[in-house]
């Protein structure tokens, strides 16, 4: 059994409106909602803690009394007091959630939890953790000096090797490993891309709604983006060559548009292609879950289409293995390679050199491609589940889109609550969501939220899940 220490509680807030003993009940319990104070754990006598805080031996008595009435904690005579044993965390705390009307989400708006409906998580609970475990157990194990020097900057040779491979066969991208750059990250590789080949006031198209980093992305490095809306099509081209016909970018979701996971249509395809090769723009083209189609195969990459070379491909492991790797990949024309190895020496932000070795293993044993199968038909039933259960509860007020693919559903909010509003009510709870409305440069959209899938285990648990938002509508 452990215990929390008198010096571990928060200092308090002389000044604000929340008394004391209110303040005292809020830090405890949200220690035992976060998992810092667990079940049986011990927490400090009230004696203790009236002497480490100064206060009256009765204001922390006040806090405990509303901590047991509640069910947080227990008193166990000469034992002391502990967090009660059984108890169930019904809060998880998850980071701040920016006020209705305080705009977007920074950059790093997704917490690091796993909630009910997280976004940009896979199905976690489905992970071949014993292979990755023998895998990088091996990998440890044949470790010598060479392979603990500084990282290859591009890249493990090996692991670019296996993801040209990859890309040949899934993505129908013909490349060499020497096109291949390894990033620690989609924020990394959209560095790259700008330290390399754009400037500051360069004007770059975005999708309209779009995902929400990729803007401040830009806005940091002083970047100018330039929204264009997306329809059924996709990136609606024809709009952005008359918004900004010289721009020096534009930056795309073609396999599923993030968030609204329709394709871009082939035409579409075709008329950014032109204009790109017409005014010697860019392309970025953000595959981040082109392997999830489920009413046919996975639609070949735009890059594939690519006879000018003027599309960067991007993509990532976060979504087919675990965000926690902090890998991705870029793939640069052929004629640009000289260009990204000499920013990539610049910047020298290599990847740690074992865990590419165990993502190389990973790949050439074949698990990757058996893992991406085994995802690709649960995340079919996991979708068809939980919006059957969503759907069985909610029905009078959201209606689910009609998706191709994807990792998430979209709830069409039907009566006239705000979205934002209703995340903030359902991240108070401990479930997740994201609002439509804060993926919008511009504009207005109809309210809706967007909900991850991919852990949610079965009908039932959606409706359960779907019962605790019908009580915030």
């Amino acid at each position: 059994m452990t215990g929390a220490r008198p010096g571990n509680i928060p200092p308090l807030d002389p000044t604000a409106a929340t008394p004391f003993y209110r303040q005292i009940y809020d830090r405890f319990r949200g220690a035992i909602a976060s998992g810092l104070l667990k079940p049986g754990d011990r927490i400090p006598s009230a004696r203790a803690l009236t002497k480490e805080l100064g206060l009256a031996r009765g204001t922390i008595e006040a806090a405990y009394s509303l901590l047991a009435a509640e069910g947080y904690i227990q008193a166990r005579g000469q034992a002391g007091t502990i967090v009660t044993p059984d108890l169930k965390p019904q809060m998880p705390v998850s980071k701040p959630i920016p006020p209705a009307d305080s705009g977007i989400a920074p950059t790093s708006f997704r917490p690091d939890s796993i909630l009910p409906f997280q976004m940009g998580l896979p199905a976690l609970d489905t992970f071949p953790r014993k292979i990755w475990a023998r895998l990088g157990a091996r990998c440890a194990r044949a470790m010598q000096p060479a392979d603990m020097v500084h990282p290859a900057v591009s890249g493990l040779p090996a692991l670019r090797a296996e993801i040209a491979a990859y890309l040949q066969v899934s993505r129908g991208i013909d490349c060499s490993p020497s096109q291949v750059f390894v990033t620690s990250g989609y924020r990394h590789t959209i560095a790259l891309i700008v330290h390399a080949l754009l400037k500051p006031d360069d004007r770059v198209w975005l999708e309209n709604p779009g995902y929400p980093p990729t803007r401040e992305l830009f806005r940091q490095m002083q970047i100018e983006s330039i929204p264009v809306p997306v329809d059924r099509d996709g990136l609606v081209v024809s709009d952005g060559i008359t918004l900004a016909p010289r721009a020096r970018a534009a930056v795309v979701t073609p396999a599923h548009q993030s968030p609204l996971c329709v394709s871009l249509s082939l035409p579409r395809r075709q008329a950014l292609l032109d204009w790109a090769a017409g005014n010697d723009a860019w392309i970025i083209e953000d595959d981040y879950d082109g392997e999830y189609r489920y009413v046919s195969r996975p639609l070949p990459a735009l890059k594939s289409l690519d006879r000018d070379g003027r599309v960067l491909y991007a993509g990532t492991f976060s979504k087919v293995l675990f965000p926690s790797l902090r890998l991705a990949y870029l793939v640069v024309p052929e004629a640009e390679v000289a260009r990204f190895e000499e920013m990539t020496e610049a910047l020298a932000a290599g990847s740690p050199e074992l865990t590419q070795a165990i993502v190389t293993a990973f790949i050439t044993e074949g698990h990757f491609a058996r893992h991406i199968q085994r995802m690709r038909r649960l995340y079919a039933e996991r979708r068809a589940m939980t919006a059957a259960g969503l759907e069985s509860v909610l029905a009078g007020h959201m209606q689910i889109d009609s998706q191709p693919g994807g990792m998430h559903l979209i709830l069409r909010l039907l009566g006239r609550q705000s979205d934002r509003e209703l995340v903030a009510h359902m991240r108070r709870e401990g479930l997740y969501a994201e609002a439509l409305t804060d993926w919008m440069i511009e504009g207005d959209a109809a309210p809706a939220l967007l909900l991850n899938f991919t852990n949610i285990d079965s009908q039932r648990t959606a409706e359960t899940l779907a019962r605790r938002i019908s009580k915030l509508l």
